[in-house]
């Protein structure tokens, strides 16, 4: 079985931050929690932002899990 990848993008300001998985554009997540609900829609059970914040399959560009908004 092919691991799955979910990248999530640099954050873009008002835009949050674009999510893919498997190379298909699932939408913008704006936090942890939008991120596990964007995982749950791709058909990931039981996650939650503890999961997705450690989760080995998401490559983090721009900045990790601790990034969702742009510091002025």
């Amino acid at each position: 079985m092919t691991e799955r990848v979910v990248v999530v993008s640099a954050l873009v300001k008002g835009e949050g931050r674009q999510v893919c998985v498997d190379g298909e554009s699932m939408g913008a997540a704006f936090s942890l929690r939008g991120l596990a609900e964007i995982m749950r829609r791709a058909g990931w059970t039981d996650v939650d932002e503890i999961d997705v914040a450690d989760s080995p399959v998401i490559e983090w560009h721009g900045g990790g899990p601790e990034v969702w908004s742009r510091q002025a």
